[in-house]
């Protein structure tokens, strides 16, 4: 039954999902894009202009413009600039409240205080780092995604790429907006035109699928994959050595750099890098010495975060007693139907083979297990076809 099950498991390197971590969009937006001038020598009069104090803090926080870097300083003087209405120093004053940073409590409720006012000011930041509050009802608010996406559309007018990448994300997941991939896509390009590394890994998985009203493009899927990379973004590192382990999309192939991104990814806690690190370490592959005990380590990590590849390999490495793990086929049952349950055919098939079977601590159940080979088939799996032809030819 092992060799069976093994077999039908297939650990192909691929690109696993469209969007693999579109999730909340965060609020850690840059303290400011102002270049601050050198402040004066000694601290100004009380009535220094509100503009002024905001570039003056921007240095003490950034550690800029020939001052040492003073979060404390940089809180002070936001709040004076704020006190006067600056809606550039309410964002950032804000911001320090969220994360609890310039010696001030954390404390979002006052942390969507200062955002609104911004907002409410037409500032782009305030605008975005609000509409993150009402998309995940943070500092008081109570959940509005529609409420978000009307405040991420109006930061995004103003250029604002993160706001742009929001609101694809959006429309992407229907989320306060009717599901529309081609606007998604849209707004991706915007933010991926201006650098913003998230937005150009997603806007690459558009054309590495043909989604989002994109032609197929695999060779432009890797050139913002490779931009995004290059920035650290842990995403594009993973998909981007999945292409070179595969030698697609105009790469030739090249696994030890395949290995070498997949472990940055790793390190940063991608699962999908983590999963195919642990399959080239399972069979010695991309320069690395064959450790089935890492592969084991860096699966299990991938499997916590939900990865559907991880669970089901997991799930064999528990059938065969690998890895060091002792033989389990319960917890191999159990990590299947984690998986099957996410609509991957390679556990949906295994799971079937387990009810086939009566395997697995599992009843033996034909009906199930035809369903199981049904769902499997339906997404093109090549032994839950044969499995499924099999036994209706039994009956």
């Amino acid at each position: 039954m092992a060799s069976q099950h093994r077999c039908g498991l297939r650990l192909v390197l691929s690109v696993c999902g469209a969007v693999l971590a579109a999730g909340i969009v965060s609020s850690g937006w840059v303290a400011a894009q102002t270049t601050p001038k050198p402040p004066d020598q000694e601290r100004p009069a009380e009535t220094e202009d509100a503009a002024r104090l905001y570039e003056r803090a921007v240095g003490y926080e950034k550690g800029s413009g020939g001052v040492q870097k003073d979060e404390r300083e940089a809180a002070r003087l936001y709040r004076r600039a704020a006190d006067r209405g600056y809606a550039k120093a309410q964002s950032s004053l804000g911001f320090l409240y969220e994360h609890g940073l310039g010696g001030l409590d954390k404390d979002e409720n006052e942390a969507a205080r200062r955002y609104k006012l911004a907002a409410d000011q037409g500032d782009a930041r305030g605008q975005h780092n609000l509409a993150v509050f009402y998309e995940n009802g943070r500092g008081g608010l109570t959940k509005n995604p529609a409420e978000a996406a009307r405040l991420y559309r109006l930061a995004a007018e103003q250029g604002d790429a993160h706001a742009q990448y929001a609101l694809g994300d959006a429309y992407h997941n229907g989320r306060g907006l009717k599901a529309d991939e081609s606007e998604a896509a849209r707004f991706y390009r915007l933010a991926a035109d201006q650098g913003f590394a998230p937005a150009q890994s997603t806007l690459a998985a558009f054309y590495e699928t043909g989604r989002g009203g994109l032609q197929k493009d695999e060779r432009e899927a890797v050139r913002l994959f490779r931009l995004a990379a290059e920035q650290g973004e842990p995403r594009a590192q993973a998909e981007l050595g999945v292409f070179y382990a595969q030698g697609a999309g105009g790469l030739k192939q090249d696994e030890r750099e395949a290995a070498r991104l997949f472990r940055l990814a790793t390190d940063q806690g991608n699962p999908n890098a983590q999963y195919n690190l642990g399959f080239f370490y399972e069979n010695g592959r991309g320069g690395l010495q064959k450790d089935e005990h890492e592969a084991v380590r860096l699966m299990q990590l991938a499997a916590k975060q939900g990865f559907p590849p991880a669970e089901t390999d997991l799930g064999v490495f528990y059938v065969q007693g690998l890895g060091g793990l002792k033989q389990d086929e319960s917890e191999a049952a159990r990590l299947f139907r984690l998986a099957a349950d996410q609509g991957y055919p390679n556990a949906q098939y295994n799971l079937g083979f387990f009810y086939e079977n009566g395997a697995g601590g599992l009843p033996k159940d034909t009906r199930e297990a035809e369903r199981l080979y049904r769902l499997a088939a339906e997404r093109g799996f090549a032994d839950a076809q044969a499995a499924l032809a099999r036994l209706r030819a039994s009956r």
